[in-house]
């Protein structure tokens, strides 16, 4: 308790030689980002490329120039969170490349073995599609407002109504393809950020298509590539919930010298107290077995020699010590004049050992070692 008790002191001393800075209220990001309302980070895209269809008959295009279509994708979208988005929106985009035979749909059965009959092979797809977007860079780095990059990888599926050319009338028909192919893609949507607002896309995408109409191959591979731009409505940045920030201390080097001195002197109180207090706590009470061995044994032989019963009372002075220090003396000091008369030969239940809590002279703290003692009564 004491201990503690200078500790306060000694703080109280030392607080108004420092000087506090207000609390302070930052954003904390390690707590997580608070969700925005609803009208909040949307976007619209808009973009357009080109496209390379890889199916197994293409490479029979006398042109690698001749296999590349165009593509265009509009979309709206939102994100969520700084990490989590989604778009919906609808693409077109024209497949060209070269098939062994377009199958029934146009009457056509060409030798299938001969690489010389394969038929060039035009289709436009267009239709809606939705995607799932999960921004790279947020995840990864952390949110950061206002970074220039941003890489996001998307997964979707598009549902494609096709239209491919007549080779007989030379003109486009729906009649000669599938007019609900399904396609399923994967993709890297670059965005550079121009302002908070306007962003420039680059977007590369490869796509596992439905592809009916090439007669004996019905899924094909589709990379694309798009260049284009986004805009972002609304609020565009998250914000991280509010934390406080407690006041720091703040000193100069001498006010920082003479609190370590003041400190180090305090402690080095503080630990002589807690031995001090060991000492006290620690210390053995007197022993009785040094009293003067003539003086016991006359006392024993006039004991053996009567038949009287004995109060042996024990005492100690009330000027220093505890309570209960005071108490531990008088019982070990009354019970080692016990012991040893016993020892002498006298019978133990003719001794009564009792203690008394007052002073045996009352003659002051000077005279105080005269209350250190053990007196014997014959019992009544």
């Amino acid at each position: 308790m004491k201990k503690i008790a200078l500790i306060v002191a000694l703080c109280s001393m030392l607080v108004p030689s420092l000087k506090a800075q207000e609390v302070t209220y930052v954003e904390d990001p390690a707590q997580g980002y608070l969700f925005n309302k609803f009208k909040d980070n949307w976007f619209v895209q808009g973009e357009i490329g080109g496209n390379v269809l890889l199916g197994p008959n293409d490479s029979k295009v006398e042109s690698f120039g001749d296999r590349i279509g165009y593509a265009f994708q509009l979309s709206v979208g939102k994100w969520f969170s700084p990490i989590i988005g989604a778009r919906l929106g609808a693409d077109a985009y024209l497949a060209k490349g070269a098939a062994r035979g377009l199958g029934n749909d146009l009457g056509l059965r060409p030798d299938l073995d001969k690489a010389e009959n394969a038929i060039t092979q035009n289709a436009w797809n267009f239709g809606p599609t939705g995607d799932v977007l999960i921004n790279l860079t947020n995840w990864w780095c952390g949110y950061k407002p206002g970074r220039v990059y941003n890489a996001i990888f998307y997964a979707g599926a598009a549902v494609n109504f096709v239209s491919t050319k007549d080779v007989k009338e030379g003109g486009w028909s729906f009649e000669n393809g599938d007019s609900h192919n399904l396609s399923l893609r994967v993709g890297l949507l670059n965005k550079f950020a121009v302002s908070k607002h306007v962003d420039i896309l680059l977007d590369i995408r490869g796509d596992l298509v439905q592809e009916h109409y090439d007669t004996n191959n019905t899924k094909n591979g589709l990379l694309t590539a798009l260049v284009g731009v986004g805009y972002n409505f609304g609020k565009t940045e998250w914000n991280a919930p509010i934390t406080a920030v407690c006041p720091t201390w703040k000193y100069t080097d001498a006010e920082g010298d003479a609190l370590a001195a003041r400190l180090q002197a305090a402690e080095a109180k503080i630990a002589d107290l807690e031995k001090q207090l060991r000492d006290c706590l620690n210390r053995k009470p007197e022993v009785v077995e040094g009293v003067n061995t003539k003086i016991v044994n006359a006392v024993a032989n006039l004991m053996k020699e009567s038949n009287d019963n004995y109060i042996l009372t024990g005492w100690a002075d009330n000027y220093t010590g505890t309570d209960k220090i005071n108490a531990k003396l008088r019982k070990d000091r009354v019970n080692g004049v016990k012991k040893a008369l016993v020892r002498k030969g006298v019978e133990e239940g003719r001794l009564d050992a009792q203690i008394n809590d007052g002073n045996l002279t009352n003659f002051g703290a000077k005279s105080a070692s005269l209350d250190r003692a053990v007196t014997i009564q014959v019992a009544k």
